[in-house]
């Protein structure tokens, strides 16, 4: 992960993209163009971004399309279009496929900047989010697979009597995977174990 947020920016227009570059290094944000998404596409390593500027018409593959990639990629990077007035519904229904924001040529400077980094916060608190939730997944991985047939009886609600007779194992074997969980999930209390395991749930964090 690079050390400071870096916007990416995408348009086929060479003074656009200059423009978008100095007004960005203008406000302390840095950045990195190219010409067209195949460009983008091209690089054998594409570097970690933490928004992007994406003009909606290009040449070859546009930006609709680059959108479609970048999200089957699982990139987690926030993207606000770049469009013409005839372009507006196509970036409304790109919003509500997941992209982030969309700016209307010609726009105002301060409203950009406003959005990107509004983008840039929401990037790197979803990249906190998922930092933790991967560190949660660890831990649970770490238990044996009883113990993690009680924790999650455990979140469940099931007393340790009801987790003894679900699992055919006596409650003081229950008391002992119980304590054994709560170590490693380094949780302090049962709610806090149960809020641990409703994060990993599939369907709550967007990663199943």
């Amino acid at each position: 992960m690079s050390q400071e947020p870096t916007v990416c920016i995408i348009d086929d227009d060479e003074a656009i993209r200059e423009s978008l570059r100095l007004l960005l290094y203008a406000n302390g944000l840095q950045s990195v163009s190219y010409e067209s998404a195949d460009a983008y596409l091209a690089e054998e390593r594409q570097q970690d971004f933490h928004c992007m500027l994406l003009d909606i018409r290009m040449p070859g593959t546009d930006g609709l399309e680059l959108f479609r990639i970048l999200r089957r990629k699982q990139l987690p990077y926030p993207i606000i279009f770049i469009t013409g007035h005839g372009d507006i519904p196509l970036a409304v229904s790109a919003i509500k496929h997941g992209a982030y924001d969309f700016l209307t040529k010609p726009f105002q400077q301060g409203e950009l900047v406003e959005k990107v980094r509004a983008a840039i916060a929401q990037c790197q608190v979803s990249r906190q989010q998922l930092q933790e939730l991967q560190e949660l997944q660890q831990r649970l991985d770490s238990c044996t697979p009883r113990e993690r047939d009680v924790v999650r009886l455990l979140a469940s609600g099931l007393p340790n009597k009801g987790i003894a007779k679900a699992l055919g194992i006596s409650p003081r074997t229950v008391e002992i995977h119980r304590a054994h969980v709560m170590d490693k999930m380094s949780a302090d209390s049962l709610p806090a174990l149960v809020r641990m395991m409703a994060a990993l749930e599939p369907g709550k964090n967007g990663s199943g």
